[in-house]
C-alpha cells in the first residue's frame, strides 16, 4: 500500500467532461481521462483491504489493489502488466463498464469509493501511448482449429486466447464490421471505434482470422436485427471443417411493447435507432434514417441502452427528450452498510441525461395515438407496486406528444434460429443451455459447440462477456488438448 493514510486525506477524484453546450455538436468521446497526478491521488485512496472485496466484484477478478500501489508508486508499466493480465479490453471497460467494483469497495460504505474505472482507463491509455501493447503470440501452433462465431467483446475475448493458445481461430461476424454490440450499439461519443480497431489489429497480427459478412445459420425475416450478412455458413460446415465452435452471439432480440397503437410508424427499437447513426459516424449511407432532430421525443426503458438514446437523440436536434422508467425512482443515495459490497439500488443520472432529459418515473403506456399512420403520443397512466403488483393509479391518466418513440426495454434472448440450426437445447429463458463448471464448462448438448456470453447468461454487461469469452476459451482449449494453461 502506496499511502497507508491516502484514504483519510484525499477526496475521491473526478474525471471532468467537455461543456455540455461543446459536446452535443458530435459523437466525440467527451471525458477527459485523469492526468498522472490525479491518477496517483486517486490511487493513493486504496486501503489495500485483507479481504479485496473490489476484486470480487468484479466480474474478470481484476488485482486491484496491486495496480493501484503500482500507479501510485509511479510504476505504470507494470501496472499495466497486471491489468493486462485479467482483462483483455480494459480500453472498453474503462470507458462503459458500470464499475461494480467500485460499489464493492469499502471506502463505499461510508464515503465514495476509489475511482477505479478511471484508474483502469488511465493505464491503459497511458500503455498504448507508450507502445507497451503489443501481439502475443504463441511459443507454438496446436494445429487445431476452432470457429468462434460473434465478434462481441466475448467473442473478441474468447478468440484473442485460444489464439495464444496456439490455436488456429477464424471469428465469424454477421455484420460488416467487428465489435458486435460495441461497434453497433454503444454510441461513439461513449466509445470511439479507433479502440476495436486497434485491438482488432492486434489481434490479426496474433493470428486471428476474421470473417465478416458472414450469418452462421439463419435470420428470421421478421427478425428487427442488425444484419450486413452477404454471406451463409451452415452449423454442419463449421462443425466439419473446425475442431470446436464457440457462440459467442449477443442478446438481440428487443424487449416489445405490444399496446394498441404499436403498428404506427415513428416507433422504433433503440437497436434499429442506435445503430444506424454509428454507420453514419463510420461514413457510411444509410437510407432513411431514424432522425429525432426537431421531434418530441419519448424514449421508453431507464437502463443505459435508453440514456445512448436519450444522448444520441440530443445530438440529433430534437425539441425534446423524455424518458420512461416503469419502476418507481430511486433514492439519491444507497444506504451503505446495509447494501455494501452489492450493486446498489440508487437514482442514476448519466451524461447524456445531463444534456437534457425529462425523466417520468412509476409509468405505464397504455397505448400510442396517431394520425395518418404515424405515432403522435402516447398515452399513459402512473403505478403504483404492491407485492410485486402493478397498479394502475386512477386519475393520473396523461398523454404525451411524441413524433419518435424508442423502445428501450432490454432483451429478452438470442435470436433462436441460430441455436436451433444446432440443435442446442434452451434453458427457460431461450439461452444456450450451458454450465459454467471447472470442467466441462461452457459445454453445449451438441458435441464439441460450446456456448458464451450473452447468448448464454442472457443480456449483461460488457465486463461480463469479457469473463466467459476468457473461461469459455480456457474450456474450449481443454476439450480440445485435454489441458489448459490458460487462465480461468
Amino acid at each position: 500500500m502506496g499511502k497507508i493514510t491516502g484514504f483519510m486525506e484525499f477526496a475521491r477524484v473526478e474525471e471532468s467532461y467537455a461543456p455540455v453546450a461543446e459536446r452535443v455538436r458530435n459523437y466525440h468521446e467527451f471525458v477527459a481521462g485523469l492526468e498522472t497526478a490525479q491518477a496517483r491521488i486517486q490511487a493513493a485512496r486504496c486501503m489495500d483491504c485483507g479481504t479485496p472485496t473490489c476484486s470480487n466484484g468484479c466480474p474478470v477478478n481484476n488485482i486491484i489493489p496491486d495496480f493501484n500501489d503500482l500507479v501510485y508508486n509511479d510504476d505504470w508499466r507494470n501496472a499495466f502488466t497486471v491489468l493486462d493480465s485479467t482483462n483483455n479490453f480494459p480500453d472498453f471497460t474503462g470507458r462503459i463498464c458500470p464499475a461494480p467494483c467500485e460499489a464493492a469497495c469499502v471506502l463505499n460504505i461510508n464515503d465514495d469509493p476509489v475511482g477505479i474505472k478511471s484508474l483502469e482507463r488511465a493505464i491503459i491509455d497511458r500503455a498504448w501511448a507508450e507502445g507497451w501493447v503489443t501481439p502475443q503470440l504463441p511459443k507454438h501452433r496446436t494445429g487445431r482449429r476452432v470457429a468462434v462465431v460473434g465478434s462481441g467483446p466475448a467473442g473478441m475475448a474468447a478468440a484473442q486466447q485460444l489464439a495464444r493458445a496456439g490455436h488456429d481461430v477464424t471469428l465469424f461476424e454477421k455484420n460488416d464490421r467487428i465489435g458486435g454490440l460495441l461497434r453497433y450499439g454503444i454510441p461513439d461519443f461513449k466509445l470511439e471505434k479507433t479502440h476495436i480497431d486497434r485491438r482488432v489489429d492486434q489481434m490479426q497480427k496474433e493470428g486471428v482470422r476474421f470473417r465478416t459478412g458472414v450469418l452462421v445459420g439463419a435470420m428470421p425475416k421478421d427478425t428487427k436485427v442488425q444484419n450486413d450478412a452477404k454471406e451463409t455458413v451452415t452449423p454442419e460446415q463449421l462443425r466439419r471443417d473446425f475442431d470446436a465452435v464457440l457462440l459467442t452471439g449477443g442478446a438481440e432480440l428487443s424487449r416489445d411493447l405490444p399496446v394498441p397503437g404499436r403498428e404506427l410508424s415513428g416507433i422504433h427499437f433503440a437497436m434499429e435507432f442506435l445503430p444506424q447513426q454509428n454507420k453514419v459516424n463510420a461514413g457510411a449511407k444509410v437510407r432513411g434514417q431514424i432522425s429525432a432532430a426537431g421531434k418530441h421525443v419519448i424514449v421508453i426503458g431507464g437502463g443505459d441502452t435508453g440514456s445512448d438514446c436519450v444522448g444520441t437523440s440530443n445530438r440529433h436536434g430534437a425539441k425534446s427528450v423524455t424518458q420512461f422508467e416503469l419502476l418507481p425512482q430511486p433514492p439519491l443515495h444507497e444506504n451503505g452498510p446495509l447494501t455494501w459490497p452489492y450493486w446498489p439500488i440508487k437514482l442514476r443520472t448519466s451524461s447524456s441525461h445531463e444534456e437534457g432529459c425529462e425523466r417520468e418515473f412509476a409509468i405505464a403506456t397504455k397505448s400510442f395515438n396517431g394520425e395518418k399512420g404515424r405515432v403522435t403520443g402516447l398515452a399513459t397512466v402512473q403505478v403504483e407496486w404492491k407485492d410485486g403488483r402493478m397498479i394502475e393509479v386512477p386519475g393520473t391518466e396523461r398523454v404525451f406528444p411524441a413524433e419518435l418513440v424508442l423502445l428501450a426495454m432490454g432483451f429478452v434472448a438470442p435470436v433462436a434460429s441460430v441455436l436451433d440450426a444446432f440443435g442446442i437445447e434452451r434453458d427457460a429463458r431461450g439461452n444456450a443451455k450451458a454450465g459454467t463448471e471447472a470442467i466441462g464448462g461452457y459445454a453445449t448438448n451438441v458435441p464439441g459447440v460450446f456456448a458464451a456470453g450473452d447468448m448464454r447468461r442472457g443480456q449483461s454487461l460488457v465486463v461480463w462477456a469479457i469473463r466467459e469469452g476468457r473461461q469459455a476459451a480456457r474450456a474450449v482449449d481443454e476439450f480440445m488438448m485435454g489441458y489448459s494453461e490458460l487462465p480461468r
